[in-house]
C-alpha cells in the first residue's frame, strides 16, 4: 500500500507561517531542514543553548497559547538569512536572523502585535546543532494523512484546512487513520528510509484557522468524540538518508505476518 507526497512544509520559526517546498533532503538525527530552527520565548523558558534540551511549547509564542500568532506572515530566505514578516495591517519587517540586534527588533515588533498575550519579555532563540524546537523531543519529522483530515472534517461538517496540523509532509493515498497502527514499523518516504515513532497527540493549536487567525473550531473535542483519542498524524525517525520530493511514493508498512524464509 503506497501513498504519495502531496505537500512538503517547513516552519522556520516555531508557531509561525508554514513554507511550502518542492523537495527536501532527510538524514538521520538532523531534524527537518530549517524547521523549528527558531522559537520566540514568551518570558524565561530555561532553554540553555550550551546544553540544549526539550522545552514545552507553552514557553513560546505558539498557536496553542496565542491565536494571533497566525496573523504574522513570515518567510525565511536561507540564502540571505533574512526573515520577512508581514502584519495584519500590511506593515512589513525584515530581520537577519544571525544578527542579535535584528532578532531583538523582531521580538519588539511581535510584542506590539501580540499585545496583552505577551506574559514576559519576548526573545528569539536559535536551536544549536541538530536541536529543533519540536513539540516532542523525539518528533523530528511529522506526517499527516490527508484522508484522515478529510474524514474528521466530514464528521465535523466542515472543510478542515490541513495546515491546522502543521506537518512537514502531507500524504495522499493512504486509508483514513491507518497510520495510527504503525508505531515501530518501517516506512519508505521518497528515497529516505524511516521508522514510525508514534501518533501525534493534538492540542489547541489545531483550533486556530491558519488564514483568519481566529480560534474557531474545537478539533481536539471532535477527535476524542469521534475516535476516542487525540491522534492526527505520525512522527517518524529517519534511519537512512534520502531525498523526498512532491509526488514521491510513501510506502506504508505491511501489517501482515511475513512468511519465514525457506532454508
Amino acid at each position: 500500500m503506497s501513498g504519495h507526497v502531496a505537500a512538503i512544509f517547513r516552519h522556520p520559526v516555531k508557531g509561525f507561517t508554514p513554507e511550502a517546498l518542492d523537495a527536501v533532503q532527510l538524514a538521520p538525527g538532523e531534524g527537518f531542514p530549517f524547521d523549528r530552527l527558531w522559537a520566540v520565548e514568551n518570558g524565561p523558558s530555561g532553554f540553555d543553548p550550551a546544553a540544549p534540551a526539550f522545552v514545552p511549547k507553552q514557553k513560546f509564542t505558539v498557536l496553542a497559547q496565542i491565536a494571533k500568532v497566525a496573523a504574522a506572515r513570515t518567510r525565511y530566505d536561507e540564502a540571505t538569512d533574512v526573515l520577512r514578516v508581514t502584519g495584519p495591517d500590511g506593515r512589513e519587517f525584515a530581520a537577519r536572523m544571525g544578527d542579535p540586534a535584528a532578532c531583538d527588533a523582531f521580538a519588539a515588533w511581535l510584542t506590539e502585535l501580540l499585545g496583552e498575550d505577551v506574559r514576559g519579555k519576548l526573545k528569539v532563540l536559535k536551536a544549536p546543532a541538530e536541536h529543533r524546537f519540536t513539540d516532542h523531543p523525539l518528533g523530528q519529522v511529522s506526517i499527516v494523512n490527508l484522508a484522515s483530515v478529510r474524514d474528521l472534517g466530514q464528521r465535523m461538517g466542515v472543510e478542515l484546512d490541513p495546515l491546522r496540523f502543521r506537518a512537514n509532509l502531507y500524504v495522499e493515498g493512504w486509508p483514513a487513520w491507518a497510520e495510527n497502527d504503525w508505531a515501530g514499523k518501517p516506512l519508505m518516504v521518497g528515497w529516505a528510509r524511516a521508522q514510525v515513532f508514534k501518533p501525534i497527540v493534538r492540542c489547541a493549536a489545531t483550533h486556530v484557522d491558519p488564514t483568519s487567525a481566529e480560534r474557531d473550531l474545537d478539533v481536539c473535542k471532535a477527535l476524542f468524540d469521534n475516535y476516542g483519542n487525540l491522534f492526527c498524524g505520525i512522527y517518524i525517525r529517519v534511519t537512512s538518508a534520502g531525498a523526498v520530493g512532491l509526488g514521491d511514493a510513501v510506502t506504508a508498512p505491511s501489517l501482515e505476518p511475513q512468511p519465514e524464509a525457506v532454508a
